[in-house]
């Protein structure tokens, strides 16, 4: 008992000194998770739902820094201490330093290999970096990758040694003075532009598996034939090795297969419940690699019977479906920043908390605008019942800020290496989101910003995932050629401004509808919607004249609505809620009944 009690105080000893080493940094509003930050333990839970295994090692924590002139040899002594995966600009890294374009950002720790470990092959696993990285182990480079926005991982089993390793990365982003995919980061924000986001910005990881191991999972359901098809990638597996797939409800075997390795897998699903906002029911999956018969590899994941389309009604409209009936998709414009984390929230309940308010109000859909989220937020939507349209982040090295809104107008014309990079990263988005059966609209451009070879990018869009539909274009230029869906934008009512018979017509931004709160604010000054009113009542009887417009709306051709916005975002407070999230700004009673109304409005 009293080595119980020693071992518990050393542990609370050790988690007091690693606190000590951090504090927020600045002087900003922050939210109330801000204060349960634990630097001993930050972000713990499991970073990838879609495809589980039970062990695993979490590198979050207080890491050493420094920012030097890019070019520069790793540095002998360190600028400080920085609380991974919160980017260097956050409070919560507890540093609050720009980097810029001419400097890279290095980051170093060490860790040691769980000695039941031994004989596996070890991945190192990052969420999302932000945006070129470099990566050592042991002083030797093991890898590259450029994306700010998905996962990627390397093998760093041939480069152990005994004992203590040596973990270092660097990185460097441009933000918009370089041609990569940025979204909303500016190096001088203002307006609807927000602060940048260098380095690691999600959960770092590592993870024992077996040389065959599963590398992937991806699902595509067929309600209309009541089947799943499952694509299983697996990793050094041989022409014999076999994939085992096992669905089950609440333990009971549903249906199971096999497969040799490279095949594609078709399981009929008899009788399936059908996944929708309204019943987000989720079937579990557990998948196994055998190599001669023995199981070198398990993993556990989910997925759902659904289907998205648009199909044209008797009244010669083409209306969005949800299992094949109408469906009005109603959400707000979510962007996923944070005043304290910026894009990264400072807990898993945090992550939770915008989505559960958004089904809170009414809402049935977000639109993901020009961000990607860790994985475990999609895995949030599917299990909630959320819809959602996945945008490409915004960027490129052309002009690119404006919103022209009309047929055929005049493309960005892009560098090979930028058009060439926005393939490559939306081809990454794709591919990580595939399994979530919340993801139902592909998002390649918002406006015209950065937009170029639409046609091309739309149809191979559609193309590599015909499961669901591709929106070419959010209030941008629109081309009838490519894409499912027409989507127009305007502020602050929500009118129609253009129509066409052959596509889903949709609202894809309007509202914002501003409420400064004291107290609440980014900053003291310049802080906008596109119109501002001065009570929660003022901003609640304007945003349902806004739902009773749209109800009229919905005969004449509109299928869907975004309101914008989720939060406030640094100057703007055109937010349902407090940018930290402290304050619900409008009645959220006389809203969910309202959004409900419209939502129905096909029953």
């Amino acid at each position: 008992m009293r080595k119980n009690f020693l071992l518990i105080g050393l542990l609370v000893l050790l988690a007091s000194n690693v606190s000590g080493q951090w504090k927020p940094a600045g002087d900003k509003i922050k939210t109330k998770w801000a204060d349960e930050v634990n630097p001993a333990k930050v972000l713990p839970e499991y970073p990838r739902p879609i495809m589980e295994r039970p062990e695993w090692q979490n590198l979050n924590g207080l890491w050493e820094y420094a920012i030097l002139p890019a070019g520069r040899a790793e540095p002998g002594t360190f600028d400080g201490k920085i609380l991974v995966p919160f980017a260097v600009e956050s409070s919560l890294s507890g540093v609050q330093k720009e980097v810029g374009g001419n400097n890279e950002l290095w980051y170093k720790r060490t860790f040691t290999i769980p000695p039941a470990w031994k004989n596996k092959s070890i991945l190192l696993h990052f969420g999302a970096v932000d945006w070129k990285a470099d990566v050592y182990i042991n002083d030797v480079k093991v890898g590259s990758h450029t994306g700010g926005y998905t996962p990627f991982y390397f093998d760093i089993t041939p480069f152990l040694k005994s004992g203590e390793q040596k973990l270092v990365v660097k990185v460097w982003d441009g933000t918009d003075k370089g041609y990569q995919p940025r979204g909303k980061q500016v190096s001088k924000p203002e307006g609807i532009w927000y602060t940048s986001v260098t380095g690691i910005w999600q959960t770092v990881w590592l993870e024992p598996v077996n040389e065959q191991h599963i590398a992937a999972v991806k699902t595509v359901p067929d309600i209309d034939k009541g089947r799943l098809s499952v694509q299983v990638d697996a990793t050094a597996a041989h022409a014999s090795d076999v994939v085992e797939v096992k669905i089950t409800e609440s333990g009971t075997l549903v249906a199971s297969a096999k497969a040799v390795a490279s095949q594609q897998l078709e399981l009929y699903i008899p009788n399936a419940k059908l996944w929708s906002p309204e019943s987000p029911f989720l079937y579990d999956v557990e998948i196994g690699l055998y190599h001669k018969g023995k199981l070198t590899d398990k993993v556990k994941s989910y997925m759902a019977m659904r289907k998205i389309a648009a199909k044209q009604d008797e009244n010669g409209i083409v209306r969005l479906q949800l299992n094949n009936k109408d469906y009005f998709q109603l959400g707000p414009l979510d962007q996923g920043w944070w005043p304290d984390g910026l894009y990264t929230a400072p807990s898993d309940e945090a992550l939770l908390y915008d989505i559960q308010k958004t089904k809170d109000f009414g809402f049935n859909m977000i639109r993901k605008h020009v961000k990607v989220e860790p994985a475990r937020w999609y895995t949030h939507c599917d299990r909630l019942g959320m819809l959602v349209w996945q945008d490409m982040p915004s960027g490129g090295n052309s002009p690119q800020w404006q919103m022209h809104q009309f047929f055929n107008g005049k493309e960005a014309v892009r560098s090979p290496e930028s058009e060439a990079n926005f393939r490559q990263e939306w081809k990454e988005i794709i591919d990580f989101l595939k399994p979530n059966p919340c993801v139902v609209v592909w998002v390649p451009f918002n406006e015209a910003w950065g937009q170029f070879k639409s046609v091309e990018i739309a149809t191979w869009t559609k193309s590599y995932d015909p499961s669901r539909l591709v929106n070419p274009a959010s209030g941008g230029n629109h081309y009838l050629e490519a894409g499912d869906i027409l989507d127009v934008h305007h502020y602050p009512n929500p009118i129609i401004t253009l129509l066409n018979t052959k596509k889903a017509n949709v609202l894809g931004e309007y509202g914002g509808i501003g409420l400064a709160l004291e107290g609440h604010l980014w900053q003291p000054d310049k802080n906008w919607g596109y119109v501002q009113f001065k009570t929660s009542k003022e901003v609640t009887d304007e945003y349902v004249k806004f739902i009773e417009q749209l109800k009229e709306t919905v005969g004449r051709g509109y299928s869907a609505a975004v309101y914008t916005q989720t939060t406030d975002v640094e100057g703007e407070v055109n937010g349902l809620i407090t940018y930290d999230r402290k304050v619900i700004k409008l009645e959220e009673a006389r809203v969910k009944k309202i959004n409900r109304e419209l939502c129905r409005v096909f029953e």
